[in-house]
């Protein structure tokens, strides 16, 4: 097979033009250089796969090149690939390649995108328009905003932001002794990328993956530069290995959130809500990215209403494809900015009609006796107490003392606010999910398909297999991170992995111990209904004869795989900021967090509540901090640390989490999601908080830098 190669890509410097020529005669000459390949040395296949949106509205779905053919449509695409001995010799031959570009106009704003006149990225998508989505429609919702005793319009704009795993995307492609294309690289799900990565190949392709430094939905995809490793693996017949630098990951990662949504909320005399529209524009980037077209509708509009009983609603989402990086899964993906919106909402709400802003959400929250509750759209909520967390959660930030807290701030010259933000998400996402159970005499190996990133996996399964199979949670060794187990189930992504892998492991531990009870009746010449079971041994009632699981695994008898199909769960709670704001520079400090969840059963409070902190960080990084800037003409003004900022330990809280769990009814676990929900209700808490500071703050998009708070006080 030969040492392993090292690989650079040449990516494009403008946002828009065309490729005139490229000419790689040089770089192909220079030491080192095994091979340079161009859009024409790669598979013909798109590197853009979409389900179809939701009613099936049509979908402009562009051809996605591994490496650029003609033309070049964002910073950073991939345009060609230089193979060598060495990563120096690459990179020195990637600088030799002479293209010449005839730069065009680029649009990197999405409502400018779909404005008359803007420059046309793709012929398939008159108007830049990818598709026109009217996800629900109510014809009662204009009817009632027209008459509402309270009718509220609000304007929400969601920034562009990265995910920035600690560890950035690297590869290594090579063909196997069976001719079969092979690539290890950071996954959250192999099986799901070797699928995604042989329809793009047109064949096999087994993916490995190993431990991974951070993933949130960023590492679920195909993306371009695995096409063209496998490509040139083939070609040169050497391992090939690429390994992104940060300002690569910065023009390259898909890319996450941007758009802007208009919404109305009508309310009778008493602040009930009657009726709400909401009518967005989303940015797709320069590509289809993985599911992001259902990211922004169809995840966005099911949970758009949370956990208030709003009778009617409407919602539309236009989808606009612009010079930048495409868009893709980032934490939440379409959950954050549902909430933010409704919360958002809320908030001003309360402010309009003068209400308590708790006295409004309370009269609207959809009460335990009502549930299982089936929302005008679509989703059945079967368990939960949303307004008995908020009261929890109200009590945990010390609410009641937060009046004397502003005063010590007002003394001091700050500015102090409390925000809260209630939140319902739903997560599960693909429903099936599969595992198997792999026996010998010392233990147990269980096989999963999703793919941890940091949840403790390896923690929580190992210890639900060993509790159901009557064994010491050593002798569990969960293993991931290989397509060839050929497990039915997707990705870690959508908080769905304990949920539905979770419950896959407990049918597969049921059936195997319903296959080791008739086994061990047969090796003890006993009835079944004679045999006790514990720690690990079947035992004949009133006798001395015994027999041990594991020594009936002999020959495989005991190893089982399955899959099963999960409903969806819906995860709620109530997070609270408080902020204090220095009036004369605008920075704005968050003085403590505290959330309340409803995640269901709670299966390891340590992890749960790492994943709300971890979540609860995010989210107050969109809210304060970070934002992918471009601009006219499509290059990024944010591509490394320097200019995007994402929050460090010292500008987080102390967090307060804490569990107010009502048992899921949908999978013998109990649980639900919990991975996303910080990420999800923190943009929400801190924008509140600093609306309830700064009155002036209430119309602040995120982030709120120092200078746009310092503005929204001293500008008349």
């Amino acid at each position: 097979m030969g040492a392993q190669a090292a690989a650079v890509f040449l990516r494009s410097p403008h946002g828009h033009a065309r490729i005139v020529s490229l000419d790689a005669a040089a770089a192909r000459k220079m030491p080192g250089v095994l091979a340079v390949l161009t859009g024409a040395d790669v598979t013909p296949r798109s590197i853009s796969t979409q389900p179809p949106l939701m009613g099936n509205t049509p979908l402009a779905l562009p051809h996605w090149p591994a490496l650029a053919r003609g033309r070049v449509l964002h910073v950073g695409q991939t345009v060609a690939l230089v193979v060598a001995e060495t990563a120096p010799q690459a990179q020195d031959a990637a600088e030799a390649i002479n293209v010449e570009y005839e730069i065009m106009p680029a649009v990197v704003d999405p409502r400018a995108a779909l404005a008359p006149g803007a420059e046309l990225i793709w012929p398939e998508a008159p108007g830049n328009l990818a598709a026109d989505w009217v996800g629900f429609e109510d014809p009662q919702v204009d009817a009632i905003i027209a008459t509402a005793a309270h009718v509220l319009r609000l304007g929400v704009a969601q920034q562009r932001i990265s995910g920035t795993p600690m560890e950035p995307r690297a590869a290594t492609a090579w063909v196997d002794s069976d001719g079969r294309l092979t690539i290890r690289l950071g996954s959250q799900g192999a099986g799901m990328l070797a699928a995604g990565l042989s329809a793009v190949m047109g064949e096999p392709v087994r993916v490995l993956s190993d431990d991974v430094g951070g993933a949130f939905g960023l590492k679920t995809s195909p993306y371009p530069e695995y096409a063209a490793l496998l490509a040139a693996a083939r070609l040169t017949g050497r391992p090939v290995h690429w390994r992104s630098t940060r300002t690569e990951a910065f023009c390259s990662d898909m890319q996450a959130r941007q758009g802007f949504c208009e919404a109305t909320l009508a309310l009778d005399a008493e602040g009930r809500f009657l009726a709400l529209r909401a009518q967005s524009v989303v940015d797709l980037g320069a590509f289809l990215g993985s599911v992001g077209a259902h990211i922004s509708t169809a995840n966005f509009a099911r949970c758009v209403g949370t956990l208030y009983r709003i009778p009617h609603i409407a919602v539309g989402v236009r989808l606009a494809f612009t010079n930048t990086v495409p868009i893709g899964p980032y934490r939440g993906a379409g959950r954050p900015e549902a909430n933010h919106l409704m919360e958002r909402l809320v908030a001003a709400a309360a402010r309009q009609t003068g209400i308590d802003a708790m006295a409004l959400r309370r009269r609207n929250m959809i009460p335990p006796e009502a549930l299982p509750y089936r929302t005008p759209v679509g989703t059945t909520y079967d368990s939960g107490d949303f307004a008995g967390v908020l009261d929890a959660a109200l009590i945990a930030a010390d609410a009641p003392g937060f009046s004397a807290r502003r005063a010590q701030s007002e003394a001091r010259g700050r500015l102090r606010g409390l925000g809260v933000s209630s939140f319902l998400e739903h997560s599960g996402g693909i429903p099936i999910e599969g595992a198997a159970m792999l026996f010998d005499s010392q233990g147990c190996t269980l096989r999963m398909a999703v793919h941890g990133s940091g949840q403790g996996h390896a923690t929580i399964f190992a210890r639900l297999a060993a509790a159901r199979l009557g064994l010491a949670p050593e002798q569990l060794r969960v293993v991931q991170g290989d397509s060839d187990f050929d497990i039915r189930g997707a990705a870690a992504i959508a908080s769905r992995s304990t949920a539905m892998a979770g419950s896959a492991v407990v049918d597969l531990a049921a059936e195997v111990m319903l296959r080791a009870r008739s086994l061990a009746a047969e090796r003890l010449e006993a009835a079944e209904p004679d045999l006790a079971y514990a720690d690990g041994v079947f035992t004949v009632a009133g006798t001395d004869r015994r027999v041990a699981l594991l020594a009936l695994a002999e020959g495989g008898a005991l190893d089982a795989k399955g899959s099963r199909t999960t409903a969806e769960t819906y995860p709620n709670g109530c997070h609270i900021a408080e902020i204090e704001i220095d009036p004369e520079t605008g920075v704005v400090e968050v003085l403590a967090y505290t959330a309340v969840d409803d995640c269901g059963v709670v299966l390891d409070e340590t992890l749960a509540h790492g994943q709300v902190m971890g979540g609860a960080a995010q989210g107050i990084g969109q809210a304060l901090y970070e934002n992918l800037r471009y601009d006219s003409d499509g290059q990024i003004l944010s591509a490394s640390f320097m200019d995007y900022a994402i929050p460090r330990a010292g500008d987080l809280p102390d967090f307060r989490s804490h569990s107010s769990p009502s048992p899921c009814l949908t999978n013998p676990l109990g649980v639900k999601g919990v991975g996303e929900a910080g990420a999800t209700a923190g943009p929400a808490a801190v924008m509140n908080a600093i609306a309830d500071a700064l009155p002036a703050g209430a119309g602040l998009a995120m982030p709120a830098t120092p200078e746009a708070v310092w503005r929204a006080i001293h500008s008349p």
